[in-house]
């Protein structure tokens, strides 16, 4: 079942008085934890909305595997609004997603399974009677949401649209924890004083060097994705020269064609993964969900009862 991520930072942290996703929580920035943590559960794409400060948030995630669509009416609208950018763009690429506000960084990976595996419609985290996020949403309500008049924002809509929310009771006090204030962003620091440990899996095929990695596969995956090698690289901050030599030197290294490339016209031209391209990403995508699954199971057997 194909897993997203929705991560709305599109807000202008104005009750924080600096920029809530680049502030640190331990080495890591805020943004950087939340994608680090979907990306230990699993999840299999994790999508952005930017708004404010919308270049320097995008370029300083720029390697993490990250979607980035942007809100350009930020200042006028609300977070529900980035909701439907999001909801709209994933609507044919998801079975479920999970959504959170950047600025809830320390729920854990754990519980995140737990939601997933809840087989639920629409849940959230409990921790007391105390509801927090990330929430898991069906792609089925998808469409009640975005048919929604949007007035109480998302937690009107996710009222009406059909489903009861399943109220999951979790121990993880971090889908509480947001960063809304300098009180809270304090707050979040002595809750981050004890360290969660994880495993972190890096996936490269090499020869002599290597030639593909997640950065790769993504690329791949929005060319398929966009039908536009331009548009596939500025969703992942990369050059659009670096993204043509990242697939020269990939169909190079394989002595195949995996990117199709017709001429541009009045509606300019059009790119396509070959049934090569469509292959090695399918495979890529499968070891890797492989890999994940195993370094969990082994990171249980060596280092649970020492963390």
């Amino acid at each position: 079942m194909t897993t997203a991520a929705l991560i709305v930072a599109a807000g202008m942290s104005s009750r924080m008085g600096d920029f809530k996703p680049l502030l640190n929580i331990g080495s890591i920035s805020i943004a950087q934890r939340v994608v680090a943590t979907f990306q230990q559960a699993g999840v299999e794409k994790i999508v952005m909305i930017t708004g404010y400060n919308a270049t320097a948030l995008e370029k300083h995630l720029a390697g993490n595997g990250v979607v980035f669509l942007r809100n350009e009416n930020y200042r006028s609208t609300q977070m529900f609004d980035s909701v439907c950018i999001g909801l709209r763009y994933l609507r044919d690429k998801c079975e479920r997603l999970l959504f959170t506000p950047v600025d809830i960084p320390l729920f854990t990976a754990g519980t995140v399974r737990a939601l997933l595996d809840s087989g639920a419609a629409l849940a959230c985290p409990a921790v007391d009677g105390e509801t927090g996020h990330p929430t898991l949403i069906s792609a089925s309500l998808f469409d009640a949401i975005l048919a929604d008049p949007g007035d109480r924002g998302l937690r009107g809509a996710l009222e009406r649209c059909g489903a009861e929310m399943l109220r999951l009771p979790v121990e993880d006090r971090g889908v509480l924890h947001d960063a809304d204030t300098p009180e809270d962003y304090k707050a979040l620091l002595r809750y981050h004083n004890e360290q969660l440990v994880r495993p972190v899996l890096s996936l490269a095929l090499a020869r002599e060097t290597v030639f593909f990695d997640s950065r790769t596969a993504m690329l791949l995956q929005l060319i398929d994705e966009t039908r536009s090698v331009r548009t596939a690289c500025q969703r992942m901050q990369m050059s659009y020269s670096s993204g043509w030599n990242v697939i020269r030197r990939l169909e190079s290294q394989l002595g195949r064609t995996l990117v199709q490339r017709s001429q541009g016209g009045a509606g300019g031209g059009k790119s396509s993964l070959t049934e090569d391209g469509q292959r090695l990403l399918s495979r890529y995508e499968a070891y890797a969900a492989a890999l994940r699954e195993e370094a969990q199971r082994l990171y249980g057997r060596y280092f649970e009862d020492l963390f």
